[in-house]
């Protein structure tokens, strides 16, 4: 009896358990849209300025759902995507003389 209480009571807790809020990728993720923003990557890698932009969306979509783990890899996601739109912005500028 005493074991099947211990049992009970472990999957219990286990089954409480939960996924923070992705606050620190929702952070993360807006800032390097920012900075690719203020790079004009809309302009100079617009696949993966757009590919940013749609991935945030959809982190938005499921933090306001509350489905906190879609919600980070998508924040995740956009964060990778707009590094990537900033520094190939950064370059494309750079190459044609451009300056930042």
């Amino acid at each position: 009896m005493k074991f099947l209480f211990l049992l009970f009571a472990s999957l219990l807790l286990f089954s409480c358990q939960t996924i923070p809020e992705p606050v620190d990728d929702y952070t993360l993720a807006r800032a390097a849209l920012e900075a690719a923003r203020d790079v004009q990557a809309a302009r100079y890698s617009p696949g993966l300025w757009h590919q940013a932009e749609n991935f945030y969306k959809q982190g938005q979509y499921y933090y306001r759902e509350k489905d906190w783990a879609q919600a980070k890899s998508f924040f995740q996601k956009s964060r990778i995507s707009a590094e990537k739109a900033e520094n190939s912005s950064r370059l494309i500028r750079q190459k044609t003389g451009e300056v930042l």
